[in-house]
């Protein structure tokens, strides 16, 4: 499993992916973001799912980019898509003869030269996509679940690039803590609206380790605050101690 999450708003992307691979009772580090930077433009790529199948569709994606340029991003997408299913007619009946399930999900962001914006794209298995925007300033992918909370209450598209990036984090961190298949490192990209450059930034459990103790006392200590007073209807209903001896 993984975690992946693109984050747009006005200012610019964040973008966040984990490192951990499970296989069995093994579990290995490799690299989930993958960015692109050529002809006047800049992208990034998160997957989540089958590692064969998006180191594939990368390596073709990549020599693709070769021989091939993009002015707009959702053409970059297209053709990952088709890359996508390209990897699929190739692989899918011997994966799942073999019991896997063929399965990518891929964020894609970035802003290409004829883009007037920056985009943020979710790209699913079958080569199709959705583009992220006002009213979904973001999108997970993998073991997304624990992490949407902070996101949902926090961030909206006129959010700052730095609170969406602590956001961004507190949201993987609720993630690992719940998970044994997402951890550290963790990999970020950052992408200013209109400088079509991306700066990536790696991360390990020790950078990190004060923030995620501050986060739990930061939370300990808004629980604590939270008033109790209505909860006494639901208390008053409990019977008395009974300390009479036999």
């Amino acid at each position: 499993m993984t975690y992946c999450l693109g984050i747009k708003v006005k200012e610019g992307l964040v973008a966040l992916a984990d490192t951990r691979i499970t296989s069995g009772l093994e579990t290995t580090t490799k690299k989930k973001l993958t960015i692109v930077q050529k002809d006047g433009g800049s992208m990034f790529i998160m997957t989540s799912g089958l590692r064969s199948v998006r180191d594939k569709a990368v390596v073709y994606f990549n020599e693709l980019t070769h021989t091939q340029t993009f002015d707009k991003l959702f053409q970059a997408v297209n053709a990952f898509g088709e890359q996508i299913r390209r990897v699929a007619l190739e692989d899918r009946d011997t994966l799942e003869k073999a019991g896997f399930k063929f399965d990518l999900n891929t964020i894609i962001g970035g802003q290409l030269k004829g883009d007037e914006d920056h985009k943020l794209f979710l790209l699913y298995p079958e080569g199709n996509w959705v583009e992220l925007g006002e009213g979904a300033p973001f999108v997970a992918i993998g073991n997304s679940g624990q992490g949407k909370a902070i996101l949902n209450r926090t961030i909206d598209e006129n959010s700052s690039m730095h609170l969406a990036l602590k956001a961004a984090f507190l949201s993987f961190d609720s993630t690992r803590v719940s998970s044994n298949n997402v951890d550290f490192p963790i990999d970020i990209a950052l992408y200013k609206k209109g400088t079509f450059e991306l700066v990536e930034q790696r991360y390990t459990q020790r950078d990190l380790a004060d923030i995620s103790m501050q986060w739990d006392d930061e939370l300990k200590a808004a629980l604590n605050n939270i008033s109790g007073d209505w909860m006494e209807k639901a208390f008053a209903k409990l019977p008395a101690d009974n300390n009479n001896e036999i």
